[in-house]
């Protein structure tokens, strides 16, 4: 069977609303929203999320991680991301980004339904605390069992390029399924180190998964003039004078090559 745009979901990290309007700008069909991308994103505040709904019609989801770090809660932590989903919902959000595990590797099924809850008319998706799981193919069914609907992953490995081949098995797993609901889900969603149009090419061709994820980001050099060269304010190595932002440029590449890959 042929397949359309539609199929297919290109979806931009973003953590300002610089790179949410840069990211619509590009043609980006959807959004996760964070804070902290640098250090792989933490739960966005309700102010950022309204004046990134201002600022943008594409889907947001938002992503709630109360922390840096692994993903094995406390009761106080799964309290956080309970109470952050029922917000988030309220506000309008289109779905978040959540992922918990427990100390053995696997997912936190119980916590998981907890939040799960909560989720209203909200798409989820786990996050790449999947790739942390000792047990991927027993987790992919978890969160299948789950009701999850999507699945972000690198494959396990620090790019998804060195992980391909577990994303290939994922997609075939996803795909089964009794009814024709389940068949395809969770959407195995693609992350990490996909830098180039070859790369993204090979992964659709070979893994056949229909979504990707990334941020485009390039280097903004601050527009302050006075730097005092003595002070450093946050992680040693970190310039307060550069920030990263999404690149409307290279979300237009990406976009029209997927549109080119389907029509081929």
């Amino acid at each position: 069977m042929s397949k359309n745009f539609t199929d297919y979901t290109y979806e931009l990290c973003v953590d300002s609303v610089e790179s949410v309007i840069n990211a619509g700008k590009g043609s980006g069909k959807r959004l996760e929203l964070c804070s902290n991308l640098v250090i792989g994103g933490t739960t966005p505040t309700e102010a950022l999320f309204n004046e990134v709904k201002r600022n943008t019609e594409l889907p947001v989801h938002i992503l709630i991680r109360p922390r840096f770090g692994d993903f094995l809660y406390s009761e106080h932590e799964v309290n956080i991301i309970r109470d952050e989903v029922i917000k988030f919902r309220e506000l309008g959000a289109d779905g978040v980004v959540i992922g918990m595990l427990n100390k053995d590797g696997e997912v936190d099924v119980e916590n998981m339904k907890k939040v799960l809850a909560e989720r209203g008319n909200m798409k989820v998706t786990f996050h790449r605390a999947f790739d942390m799981c000792k047990d991927p193919i027993k987790a992919f069914k978890d969160i299948k069992e789950l009701g999850i609907d999507i699945l972000l992953t690198s494959g396990q490995k620090k790019t998804a390029i060195e992980g391909k081949e577990l994303i290939k098995k994922l997609v075939e797993i996803s795909k089964e399924g009794k009814t024709e609901r389940e068949k395809g889900s969770p959407e195995v969603m693609m992350a990490c180190g996909i830098d180039s149009l070859e790369k993204l090419e090979d992964m659709l061709n070979y893994t056949h998964a229909s979504a990707f994820h990334m941020s485009a980001k390039r280097v903004i050099d601050s527009e302050m003039k006075y730097r005092n060269p003595e002070v450093n304010m946050g992680i040693e190595g970190f310039s307060e004078y550069q920030k990263l932002e999404t690149d409307k440029n290279t979300v237009e590449m990406y976009y029209n090559f997927l549109h080119e890959f389907i029509k081929n």
